[in-house]
Order: structure tokens, then C-alpha cells, then sequence
């Protein structure tokens, strides 16, 4: 059984069948896989628990609705098993597809894989990242940043692979002053802090200092 000429069967004939939901396609993957697992014998025995948990089938109703579908539509013969220590069994059909078509499906194949990778390479491009450590201490340098500061920028967005979230970075040089804005912001505001920290420590004495007066006053007196 040619493994790729089945898929490129099988999948040609799921566009052409409109009584199809993503559903039936899935638990279809997932006994392939299963016929896979097995070296593709005639028939094999199937665990329903097993084919649920591979096709992301997360109610028995619909697991069963869909497998009976798929062998009444000849995609399968599909035998249940009552026999709870035997599972049921399951044969598949194979979709080989002609040599013509398949070379069409080939051919449109790597037409598709062509253009994804043009848009990868462009992508790439369009991600200005810097080359090595030293571009960033360059660039650190002439804007007066100590190269210390550089290697924490460069060594943090390596990291996480150069992104911001999960939006890759397209300009490193407008991060790299975005973090030099927030080390600013964030000196500054240390500054006030320990500022006011410091008046808030000093010693009551020094406030009473301030109040205390050597004048003798009189307080008989009326004013």
C-alpha cells in the first residue's frame, strides 16, 4: 500500500463529498493512523477510547454516528465488537490514486510548498535582527549606553526569540531604544522613590529641631 498515493486519494475524494463534516475527516485520520501503526493489515481491531482521544472526538454519540456513517459510505466496514474485552473491527479501503492524478496532486503540492517558502524568506528579511552581540554594542555605544546594558537587551530578546508577545520584531534598533526609554523612566522613578524614602527615615529630632525656639515668651500677656 503506497502510503502518499492513499492520502492524495483519500483526500480528493473528502473534497468532492459534500455529506462530510470535519468530524468524519478526523476520525478518518485517526484510523489511518491506527492502519498505519499496524503496517496496514486487511482488517485490525480498534479501541474506542484510543480512536476518541486521536481524532478529538469528545462525545460516544457523535464517535458512533460518524464511524457507522463512514462505513455505510464505504470509506470503511466498520464490524462492532459487543464483546467488551475485544474491541471492534475495522477495514479500510485502498484510495490509491492513478498515476496521472497523482502527479497532478504532486505537482500542485510543491507549488504550494514553493510559495510558503517564498513568504518564509520574506518574513525573514523583513525581522531586522541583529547579527551577532557586537552590532548591539554598536549600536548601545552611540547612543552613550554602557555595553553591560547592550548585553542585557541582546541576551533577554534572544531568549524569547525576538519577540515582542508573539509578534516577532521587525525593527530591533527601535526596541533596543524603547529599552533604553524604559531604564530612563525606570531610574527616575527610583530616584523620587529613594528621595522620599529618605526624607520619610529622618529622625522626629530633626523636625522638633526645626519647631524648637529660644525666644522666652510670656503668655500672661494678652496679644
Amino acid at each position: 500500500m503506497n502510503y502518499i498515493k492513499h492520502l492524495n486519494g483519500i483526500f480528493h475524494q473528502f473534497s468532492k463529498d459534500t455529506r462530510l463534516n470535519p468530524t468524519h475527516i478526523s476520525l478518518y485520520i485517526a484510523l489511518f493512523q491506527i492502519w498505519n501503526y499496524n503496517r496496514f493489515p486487511d482488517e485490525f481491531y480498534i479501541n474506542r477510547e484510543e480512536v476518541m482521544k486521536f481524532s478529538k472526538i469528545g462525545s460516544n454519540t457523535t464517535y458512533h454516528r460518524c464511524i457507522k456513517e463512514l462505513s455505510h459510505w464505504k470509506y470503511i466496514i466498520y464490524s462492532p465488537s459487543h464483546n467488551p474485552f475485544k474491541g471492534s473491527k475495522v477495514k479500510l479501503f485502498n484510495f490509491s490514486t492513478s498515476d496521472k492524478q497523482d502527479l497532478y496532486l504532486d505537482s500542485t503540492i510543491n507549488e504550494q510548498a514553493l510559495v510558503s517558502n517564498i513568504n518564509i524568506n520574506k518574513h525573514t528579511i523583513n525581522i531586522n535582527k541583529p547579527l551577532s552581540l557586537k552590532k548591539v554594542f554598536n549600536f548601545f555605544k552611540k547612543k552613550d549606553w554602557s555595553e553591560k546594558e547592550a548585553e542585557k537587551f541582546f541576551n533577554y530578546y534572544e531568549s524569547v526569540g525576538w519577540k515582542k508577545g508573539n509578534n516577532p520584531i521587525e525593527n530591533w534598533q527601535a526596541a533596543a531604544e524603547s529599552w533604553m526609554l524604559k531604564i530612563d523612566e525606570f531610574t527616575i522613578s527610583k530616584r523620587k522613590e529613594s528621595k522620599t524614602n529618605q526624607n520619610t527615615d529622618l529622625p522626629l529630632d530633626h523636625f522638633q529641631d526645626n519647631l524648637h525656639t529660644n525666644q522666652n515668651k510670656n503668655y500672661n500677656e494678652p496679644l
